[in-house]
């Protein structure tokens, strides 16, 4: 199947349909340096940003222990070793192959999975691919015991204040969005359009579009508590086919007459991708900002500017 007709695989009922008047916002974001923090993590460049204030092993350690924990969940709970060169932009990219079939007693290592070039492999692939979004559906604490969870915790907590709380800043900012945590003072109603987010016709949705492959995507959704805001649906793989092809597809599946989109990142091709679909785009830097002691701010004041940027598309 060509990948430029992949989408078609996504059942999602098309927004034109659900109202003439109900306002829906799609807001897609960037991961790393975004959302979490990894990849300045481990190269050092987070705490070099602070000139000093910062110690650069502790936060390249904290990146590793990251690392560690998101391949061995990968691993473990996720197929990864299995399907790793197997990437697919999304989940249910192979989904017309799945014949349904109850998986609950099925044997995963001995079902003679090798490369998908016939049918018969891709549906074994689409097994794997309904296991892990179930997986997803009931998150880590479901699925992990309590010794892992314990580390998890501390690690996450020990990154929170490591990174003047980027973390729980990002998720907070990433729940308003959804509506799931409101904060009228923020997203007020006015003459130039601004939406209130109590306001029952608005309707937020969140899409997650990364560079990295896209199992190890959906456990770092995991790991930093994105899950609740984000669907698996909603998260897709830029790793093979890139970030406009991926924006393409969102706007096809999403489109219609009162929808309008927000690219929130912090690089270079999700601003070239926003700026070819002609959607507004909101950079995301962790650089301090001098004067003050955290490196938080810039997402938490963004929120005024994310509500003005998606009035129009």
């Amino acid at each position: 199947m060509a990948e430029s007709s992949i989408i078609s695989d996504q059942k999602v009922e098309p927004l034109a349909k659900k109202g003439m008047d109900r306002v829906t916002k799609v807001y897609v974001w960037d991961m790393d340096e975004t959302l979490i923090l990894l990849k300045s993590l481990l190269n050092g460049t987070y705490a070099q940003a602070f000139n000093g204030l910062k110690d650069v092993q502790k936060g390249m350690e904290i990146g590793r222990m990251w690392e560690k924990h998101i391949l061995q969940i990968c691993d473990d709970l996720f197929f990864y070793e299995q399907i790793e060169n197997y990437n697919k932009p999304f989940l249910d990219a192979m989904s017309q192959y799945d014949d349904g079939l109850d998986l609950s007693n099925y044997d995963f290592n001995q079902d003679g999975f090798s490369p998908p070039s016939d049918n018969v492999n891709k549906r074994r692939l689409a097994y794997r691919h309904r296991t892990i979004a179930n997986k997803y559906k009931q998150g880590l604490h479901n699925i992990l015991d309590q010794e892992m969870i314990n580390v998890w915790e501390e690690l996450y907590n020990l990154t929170d204040e490591y990174t003047d709380r980027w973390l729980s800043s990002a998720r907070a900012f990433l729940e308003q969005c959804s509506g799931r945590k409101e904060d009228p003072t923020h997203c007020l109603a006015s003459p130039d359009g601004i939406i209130n987010h109590t306001d029952a016709k608005f309707e937020p949705i969140n899409v997650l579009v990364t560079s990295g492959s896209l199992i190890p995507s959906l456990v770092k959704c995991l790991l930093f508590r994105l899950d609740n805001s984000i669907a698996h649906e909603n998260v897709y793989s830029s790793w093979e086919v890139g970030k406009p092809q991926c924006f393409q597809w969102i706007k096809e599946r999403f489109d219609g007459p009162n929808v309008h989109f927000c690219v929130i990142g912090d690089g270079w091709e999700e601003c070239e991708g926003a700026q070819a679909m002609r959607w507004p785009f909101v950079k995301i830097s962790y650089a301090p900002r001098w004067g003050s002691p955290f490196s938080r701010p810039y997402i938490e004041n963004s929120w005024l500017l994310l509500c003005c940027c998606v009035r129009g598309s």
